[in-house]
């Protein structure tokens, strides 16, 4: 058996919303002292919906291919829903995570929680 889907192998050699949102109305960054990675997730978001959705990452294949796959499950999203976004939505995306590299799909959801509780200490919405 293959230690990583081909979903997650997809989502590393070719990952989807790499960059920057320059006028970004939320960023949120978050980290893994243990590993080293480190995910920064951009919002723009217009009328309570991810209108774009943007990410950089250091890190693993795995870290890469988490925050890829977050920034696919969550753009055009309602604010609200992408609030319920977990890690284990993120990893079954994936079709899998091995056991230990699971504190990445961990860090792509406190990424996009970072980024829109940023959103909304700076709208109050």
């Amino acid at each position: 058996m293959a230690l990583y889907s081909e979903k997650v192998m997809e989502h590393f050699r070719n990952p989807r919303n790499v960059g920057v949102i320059e006028d970004a109305n939320g960023i949120g960054e978050v980290g893994n002292a243990k590993c080293g990675d480190i995910m920064k997730m951009y919002l723009k978001i217009e009328d309570d919906v991810i209108q774009d959705v943007k990410f950089e990452t250091f890190g693993c294949g795995s870290a890469i291919a988490s925050s890829s796959m977050a920034t696919e499950l969550i753009k055009g999203k309602p604010v609200s829903e992408a609030m319920q976004l977990t890690n284990k939505a993120v990893a079954e995306a994936l079709d899998g995570l091995p056991a230990y590299k699971m504190h990445c799909s961990v860090l792509a959801e406190e990424a996009i929680h970072a980024a829109l509780e940023d959103y909304h200490n700076r709208t109050g919405k």
